[in-house]
């Protein structure tokens, strides 16, 4: 989901230092709730340095390429929400694109803004979904292909839906424009096909790990009924 260098450039580059700092906020908030709800400052600490070198490693190791506006990437956002809690799959997010960028994509730097925005809103809109179709008194290992499906459905069209914004704020309504926006898009809705097989396999994995009450490696939702 890596905008392309040059579709958005000059005076328009200034939104997207107002919306990664809205983005910013939205992570900082994920993140308090996390501290007071889920294992402390340092289980969130554990769970985001797990999290971001996952991030690290899909971004560089899994398969990506270019279509259209962006990237198609296997970013798994689903996943690393249901694992890890989304104070650390936000942390996880935004400083596994910066490693990225700093150690292998430099050129995707001035972009940073409007990645991250891309990547933690979407990520939000999954926590929000999560509070509604995943009753407390489930834990996310006993979630649903329905349910995996519907947070994995979230999180890829909401990063589709923000590409399409930054695609068309830096390029116009143009045909060649709009055709590049659509074949991105259409890519990349075929990974809600993939992701919510890897949620359940995950959380099927998971199942065999003890549940043990305040493992800071895992989100206590896991394998825990909300308090």
């Amino acid at each position: 989901m890596h905008i392309e260098p040059g579709i958005v450039d000059g005076a328009k580059m200034t939104l997207s230092y107002a919306t990664a700092v809205g983005a910013f906020g939205i992570a900082a908030n994920l993140c308090r709730k996390s501290i007071s709800e889920d294992g402390g400052a340092v289980g969130l600490a554990v769970k985001s340095v797990i999290s971001t070198a996952l991030v690290f490693s899909f971004f560089e190791v899994l398969p990506h390429y270019p279509v259209g506006v962006s990237e198609v990437h296997l970013i798994l956002g689903s996943t690393l929400f249901l694992i890890f809690g989304a104070g650390a799959a936000s942390v996880g997010l935004a400083a596994g694109l910066l490693l990225q960028g700093l150690l292998f994509a430099p050129f995707d730097l001035p972009q940073y803004g409007i990645n991250v925005t891309t990547l933690l809103v979407p990520l939000w809109a999954v926590s929000l979904l999560a509070k509604r179709i995943i009753r407390p008194n489930t834990a996310y290992v006993d979630v649903t292909y329905g349910q995996a499906l519907a947070l994995s459905t979230t999180y890829q069209a909401g990063i589709v839906a923000w590409v399409a914004f930054w695609g068309f704020y830096g390029q116009g309504f143009g045909a060649e424009n709009f055709q590049s926006v659509a074949t991105f898009g259409g890519a990349y809705m075929t990974v809600i096909i993939l992701e919510p097989l890897v949620d359940l396999a995950v959380l099927a994995i998971a199942k065999t790990v003890s549940p043990q009450a305040g493992n800071p490696v895992f989100t206590s939702r896991l394998h825990h009924t909300a308090a």
